[in-house]
C-alpha cells in the first residue's frame, strides 16, 4: 500500500513537473515571437525600402453565408485608398505596415491600419513573380459599431510582380455576418 501511493505521488509530481517545463517553453517561445514582432514592426517602421499606394478592389460576401436580401443590399466596391511603408527581410519575407481607408458594406467609411506580414515565394525562373502567405494584425472602426476600435488578426495571400501586388485576406464569421473576402492592389514605389 505505502509503495503504491509513493508511486502515485511520484507519478503526480513528474506530470506537474512536465506541466511546469512545457509551460515554460510556452512562455519562452511566444516571448520569442513577440520580440520577433515587434521588432520587424520596429525595423520596418524606421528603415522601410518602399512607400506602398493601397487601392481596395472588391469586397465579396460569401454567397454561402448569406441571405440574398442582404447581399443585394451590400456595397462590393470598395471605394477608397491607403499609405504604407514596407520592406523584405534577409528571407525574402515582405513586412508592412499601412494604414487605409475604404467604403464598407454599408457604403459607410472604414478605416484600418495596422502591420502585415508574408512568407514570400518566388517559384519562377523570373524572380519578380512572387507569391505570399501570412497575416495582419491591426485595428479598424466601423460605422455600424459607432468607430469603436476593434482589433483583428486576419490572414493574408498574395500574388504579384515586381511592384504590384494583388493582396486578399478573408474575414471569417457567422451566417450573415463576416464572411468577406476583400482584397487589394498594393503598388510599391
Amino acid at each position: 500500500m505505502v509503495s503504491q501511493k509513493k508511486f502515485l505521488f511520484s507519478l503526480l509530481l513528474s506530470g506537474v513537473m512536465s506541466a511546469g517545463a512545457q509551460a515554460s517553453a510556452l512562455s519562452d517561445t511566444v516571448a520569442q515571437g513577440w520580440e520577433s514582432f515587434t521588432n520587424n514592426v520596429s525595423q520596418t517602421w524606421s528603415d522601410p525600402q518602399s512607400v506602398d499606394l493601397y487601392i481596395p478592389a472588391i469586397t465579396w460576401h460569401n454567397r454561402w453565408t448569406y441571405d440574398k436580401e442582404k447581399t443585394d443590399r451590400y456595397n462590393e466596391r470598395p471605394w477608397g485608398g491607403g499609405l504604407g511603408v514596407s520592406r523584405y527581410n534577409e528571407q525574402g519575407n515582405w513586412n508592412g505596415i499601412y494604414l487605409m481607408a475604404f467604403k464598407d458594406s454599408f457604403n459607410k467609411w472604414e478605416p484600418i491600419g495596422g502591420y502585415g506580414w508574408e512568407k514570400t515565394w518566388r517559384p519562377l525562373a523570373d524572380d519578380n513573380f512572387h507569391l505570399g502567405a501570412g497575416f495582419t494584425a491591426g485595428v479598424t472602426m466601423r460605422d455600424n459599431w459607432n468607430y469603436i476600435p476593434i482589433p483583428l488578426v486576419l490572414p493574408l495571400a498574395s500574388v504579384g510582380y515586381g511592384p504590384a501586388t494583388f493582396q486578399m485576406t478573408y474575414i471569417p464569421g457567422t451566417y450573415n455576418n463576416g464572411n468577406v473576402y476583400f482584397a487589394w492592389l498594393r503598388w510599391q514605389f
